[in-house]
């Protein structure tokens, strides 16, 4: 049972590392057409983020891999029932690879403004979409007694669902635009510390209304009642959304891009936590709940994990620490004449 419960929280740390990493590039590609003038600008954008993207979906690819072997199970159901939604984004992602690596191709603003677009629909698609299916795993889904999803792609875009997706995409649009500020000079610079100030209200608007919903809509508020010190989490949460909006105000923006990433690390625990130790509840019957004790992989398997992700992990952090300490200079006009440039 040990060994469940800590797979079960690996599971959702690996899930806020990647929405805290991979967040800021989904909130800058939304932003890319809206933030920039010209062609210039959006190659500093798509530089600002291009050495450090395919690095961040790492977590990705590790959060589905950790599904797959340690909860087997969750990971046959999810494929199952939120295919659909997971097929969209994997499109969505791949989409937005190949624009950062076509997009400059061919001297042609009709081929430049093709790939835009599809920057922009690679990068507001996810950010959309991972909300809409986190809040319907908080909600429940509609998971028979054999596992079977009942239900429909349409079936999740419920006003609760859809309230989570706006969530995710507010989270990441300021997420993006902090980064921004950090990444570039000049008016465009201006324009992205404005552009997170702006975004920060929404957000507190969006994620007010989702606490107050998550109250009737989901159980996620069963365990932190049951356990009052887990209120703690919530509490930091709100404190890490202030100071976001404290440091935009004290112009320090690596302070608050740090504050944005532990929002969105602590909004995932919020949800982490209220499920524990469901994985994926079904509203159907509680019976038919996926769990992190009926749906997990053997005892010696979990073991044998558990071995490669103390070696491996601190591997993989060290590698990002080392790319973001590389590549932490701001992206200038000159960065854009060398030939490794997007």
């Amino acid at each position: 049972m040990e060994l469940q419960t800590i797979w079960f929280f690996l599971w959702g740390l690996l899930w806020a590392v990647f929405f805290m990493t991979d967040g800021f590039d989904f909130g800058i590609g939304t932003l890319y057409p809206f933030i920039t003038k010209n062609n210039e600008e959006k190659r500093i954008l798509i530089n600002a983020m291009g050495p450090l993207w395919d690095g961040n979906e790492v977590w990705l690819i590790t959060a589905g891999g950790v599904t797959f072997a340690a909860f087997p199970t969750v990971y046959a159901v999810m494929f199952s029932s939120l295919y659909s939604a997971l097929m969209l984004i994997l499109f969505a992602l791949i989409l937005r690879g190949v624009s950062f690596e076509f997009r400059g191709k061919i001297d042609s603003p009709g081929w430049r403004q093709a790939w835009d677009a599809c920057i922009f629909a690679g990068s507001f698609a996810p950010a959309l979409l991972f909300g809409v299916a986190f809040a319907n795993i908080f909600k429940g889904l509609p998971i028979d007694q054999n596992g079977i999803y009942q239900g429909t792609l349409f079936t999740l875009l419920n006003p609760y669902g859809l309230l989570g997706g706006l969530l995710f995409l507010m989270l990441f649009l300021v997420h993006g635009a902090l980064w921004l500020a950090i990444k570039t000079e000049g008016d465009l610079h201006e324009r992205a510390a404005n552009t997170a100030n702006k975004m920060w209200w929404i957000l507190l608007i969006v994620a007010v209304v989702f606490l107050i919903s998550s109250w009737f809509e989901t159980k996620l508020y069963d365990n932190f009642i049951a356990s009052p010190l887990l209120f703690a989490f919530p509490l930091l949460n709100v404190l890490a959304l202030l100071g976001i909006k404290f440091f935009l105000r004290e112009k320090a923006y690596f302070k608050a891009w740090f504050s944005s990433s532990l929002t969105i690390v602590l909004c995932t625990f919020f949800g982490v936590i209220g499920l524990f130790p469901n994985m994926f509840p079904s509203n159907i019957d509680p019976a038919n709940s996926l769990t992190a004790f009926n749906s997990s992989s053997s005892p010696l398997t979990l073991k044998i994990m558990l071995g490669v992700v103390i070696v491996f992990i601190p591997i993989v952090i060290a590698y990002q620490v080392w790319a973001y300490h590389l590549f932490k200079g701001k992206v200038t006009k000159k960065d854009l004449a060398y030939e490794e440039a997007y």
